[in-house]
């Protein structure tokens, strides 16, 4: 852990603005494709229940991003990127977090497809050095198996994807896989509503899988099968699951229902807590985010950039005056963040 913002950041964010400042922006630059629309007619005969899990012998991992404004425009943003991780092991845990700064100059949706992207390659990249690590290896020697979480779908090499040598070396390694989204508006039901609440209604059991909503299609970059899961009996939440294509010999109950275990904790009910705790954990508080606007803005003024910048910064400020926002990562509040 460090207070301390990369040199090679800083360097990057003057470099970037500086071009800005002399050439502005591309009215015509490439936004990244979004992912499809995924529709299809529940079938009752794919919902299959699962086993609760009291205790489970191996290790938990999973790792999140978060994103905070420190400073935004209209044309671009300068944010704070904190990823977290988490090892569960029964009931300990240990954690951890990396910190960098990322500049982007662009129009709003293009700012929030490099974040997105940005975030998923940061995620990628700690998850890879995590699979190196020494309870893991201990794992490996008492032949328990070790689980990999992931936030959001499990689409592997390109933009906004993880990295295919990621999903390779869980492969190899024989790690659990498995990318768990917290919201997934992209799956409908044959007459266009939510798919999730479809097939819930459907379901007779406690705990449940449903297994496949689609097969893993590498043609399409989807390195998993799309599933959902519902893994404790005292909550109605159902989450998006995609199991990465090299377990396909192993049952889906047999891979799911060791989730049971670590979802009963009464801050997320239902979710699995390692990832609900790197989610949390991703998040800088205040004081920090003040310290690194502090030294953002000690940068711009020594490269000759804050008159420029502050007054492109009050141009697009009025809204967040009206809701009572000084700062721009506490306008993450009401909903906004690019």
């Amino acid at each position: 852990m460090t207070n301390e913002i990369p040199d090679n950041d800083l360097a990057d964010m003057e470099k970037k603005l500086k071009f800005y400042a002399q050439n502005g922006i591309s009215l015509d630059a490439n936004n990244f494709l979004e992912e499809h629309v995924i529709s299809m007619k529940p079938e009752a005969s794919l919902i299959k229940p699962l086993k609760r899990v009291g205790n489970f012998c191996g290790t938990f991992v999973a790792v999140d991003c978060s994103t905070r404004t420190l400073k935004r425009a209209n044309n671009w943003g300068i944010y704070l990127m904190r990823t977290a991780h988490v090892f569960v092991k029964e009931r300990e845990v240990e954690w951890n977090y990396e910190e960098r700064l990322f500049t982007t100059v662009g129009d709003t949706k293009t700012r929030s497809n490099s974040l997105k992207d940005y975030r998923i390659e940061l995620e990628s990249e700690l998850a890879l050095k995590l699979l190196k690590s020494e309870t893991l290896e201990c794992d490996s020697k008492e032949n328990a198996v070790s689980y990999l979480l992931l936030d959001g779908g499990g689409y592997f090499g390109g933009r906004r994807k993880f990295r295919l040598s990621l999903y390779e070396k869980c492969e190899k390694l024989g790690i659990v896989l498995l990318a768990i989204s917290k919201n997934s508006p992209l799956l409908h039901d044959e007459k266009g509503r939510d798919l999730i609440a479809s097939i819930s209604v459907l379901s007779p059991y406690a705990l449940w899988s449903y297994h496949p909503v689609r097969v893993a299609d590498r043609g399409k970059n989807l390195f998993g099968d799309i599933s959902l899961v519902k893994l404790c009996e005292g909550s109605p939440r159902v989450f998006r699951c995609d199991i990465m294509e090299y377990l396909k010999d192993r049952k889906v109950e047999e891979i799911l229902s060791p989730l049971t275990a670590v979802a009963e904790d009464a801050r997320c009910l239902g979710y699995p807590v390692p990832l609900y705790l790197a989610h949390r954990f991703s998040g800088p508080s205040d004081t920090a985010l003040l310290h690194y606007y502090d030294t953002v803005e000690d940068k711009l003024s020594q490269a000759g950039l804050s008159k420029m910048l502050r007054l492109e910064e009050q141009s697009c400020s009025f809204a967040d005056e009206l809701h009572g926002v000084q700062y721009a990562f506490r306008r993450e509040v009401i909903g906004d963040y690019v």
